[in-house]
């Protein structure tokens, strides 16, 4: 086992889905669209595309997250991947820079428990950023920062993700598993990623392993961003 530390995005990762997508698909403003795009482009933050997304969502969260629960199925792999994990004494976080809301719904309908989550906070039709940088304001939720902490509270850290939001994640982590639209935004960093299509496939690679390759850790990451 070359981890002692297993981090995991959520949408589209942990989640067959993208939740949050999906939400605004059914619930948000056409303009949400627009906003991933300047995103994508490097043009605005996460922070501040999540908050003007969330800004769009006025259906009762009851109602969103009976829809998520419909939509959106957890990856039936998950559940069994954190049974083993969990059987070494390594634990798995998710790691999200999405809604937040529908996280621990959706892995208590799906029967997965001792997962951490590290997200952003929905109250009351609002969000909030508790697990953002202290200094920097570019993301919601602050991936590199989940990635040291958790490195230096239990060693190794291996990163499963599959889109923009895990750009730095991918950056700072000892292993990163990438699918998707990560696996391009590795190679242009220079981080020597692990494919993957299910956890089965990430499991069997981290039993198989001998020595991470290691972080590209780079001093400032790239979105850093001051308010």
């Amino acid at each position: 086992m070359l981890a002692g530390a297993i981090l995991v995005d959520f949408d589209g990762t942990a989640c067959l889905h993208d939740a949050a997508e999906h939400l605004l698909m059914r619930f948000g403003d056409p303009s949400w669209s627009d906003l991933d795009l300047a995103w994508a482009r490097g043009e605005i933050g996460s922070r501040d595309v999540i908050s003007a997304q969330s800004a769009m969502l006025r259906a009762p969260v009851d109602e969103m997250v009976g829809y998520v629960r419909e939509h959106c199925p957890i990856d039936p792999t998950f559940g069994p991947f954190v049974a083993w994990a969990r059987s070494l004494g390594v634990p798995v976080t998710i790691v999200s820079d999405g809604f937040g809301l529908y996280i621990a719904p959706l892995l208590e309908a799906a029967g997965i428990e001792d997962v951490g989550v590290i997200t952003n906070a929905w109250r009351d039709g609002a969000i909030s950023f508790p697990n953002g940088h202290a200094t920097c304001i570019g993301c919601g939720t602050c991936k590199m920062g989940a990635v040291l902490a958790a490195r230096e509270a239990h060693g190794p850290v291996a990163f499963v993700g599959e889109g923009i939001s895990d750009r730095y994640a991918a950056l700072y982590a000892d292993v990163t598993f990438a699918k998707d639209a990560l696996v391009d935004i590795c190679r242009r960093d220079g981080v020597r990623s692990v494919a993957w299509t299910d956890f089965d496939d990430v499991r069997r690679h981290l039993e198989s392993a001998a020595e991470p390759p290691g972080p590209v850790a780079p001093l400032r990451c790239p979105g850093w961003q001051l308010p």
